[in-house]
């Protein structure tokens, strides 16, 4: 029974940290769309950045799934 409930952990954690990178990426969206109003590129850069971290986070999550 214990390695089922560390299973079931574990799916609870990697849904929980899922929906953190989906707020994250409408955050890091939002500051792109203003950075790019402002056409600040200093900040359209580092929005870009972390998107693409974002993106490869949340890949590797549903590889696993």
């Amino acid at each position: 029974m214990k390695p089922i409930v560390k299973i079931i952990r574990k799916v609870d954690i990697e849904k929980q940290y899922e929906y953190i990178l989906q707020l994250e990426l409408d955050y890091e969206l939002a500051s792109l769309f203003s950075a790019m109003n402002e056409k600040n590129e200093i900040e359209i850069d580092k929005s870009k950045k972390r998107l693409a971290e974002i993106q490869l986070e949340l890949e590797s999550l549903h590889a696993y799934a």
